[in-house]
């Protein structure tokens, strides 16, 4: 297993273009988590992803659990069992980008592992792009062109499939 970054105050005010005192203002509000180590403050890789999925307002977002079955690694979040690629155990948080996502009306054979069936709970169309939102036991947001939607037809109420590798999610250490 890799050993994790851990970054100072100091270099997280240069990575993140801040003051350090700005930084330290940000641990102490807890809106950065930090480790303490003797009298030094340490905010690892992991904790500084999760700050920023939390501030961007990262859609499919979930708590979850790893869990190992016939050698795969999954996370398990409200029953789902969602393919992932980690090295890290217990409670995790994972994201799977919209954008990575595939909507198909069957089933078919590829390299991605996750393919979930669900139904269409709302469609939001802005210009070209339109955000799908299915329910395939946990709510899932997909972006595809407003041109796929059309040729697929695709109306709130329909039954499609979300698809998407395990390489497109995101897995982060809570």
């Amino acid at each position: 297993m890799k050993e994790e970054k851990l970054y100072t105050p100091e270099e997280l005010s240069e990575k993140l273009k801040l003051s350090k005192y700005t930084i330290y203002e940000m641990i102490k509000r807890g809106d950065i988590p930090a480790y303490r180590i003797g009298r030094s403050l340490r905010v690892s890789e992991s904790q500084l992803k999760l700050y920023f999925i939390e501030t961007k307002k990262v859609e499919n977002v979930y708590n979850a659990e790893i869990i190992t079955e016939d050698d795969s690694t999954y996370a398990l979040t409200n029953g789902i069992k969602i393919r992932v690629s980690t090295e890290l155990n217990g409670r995790v948080k994972i994201s799977i980008p919209p954008e990575d996502i595939l909507i198909s009306i069957d089933t078919f054979t590829s390299s991605a592992r996750n393919m979930f069936k669900g139904t269409v709970k709302s469609i939001d169309i802005n210009e070209n792009k339109v955000k799908l939102h299915l329910d395939i036991g946990i709510p899932i947001l997909a972006l595809i062109t407003k041109q796929s939607m059309d040729e697929m037809n695709i109306k709130k109420g329909d039954e499609l499939y979300a698809v998407f590798k395990t390489m497109s999610v995101r897995v982060i250490n809570l």
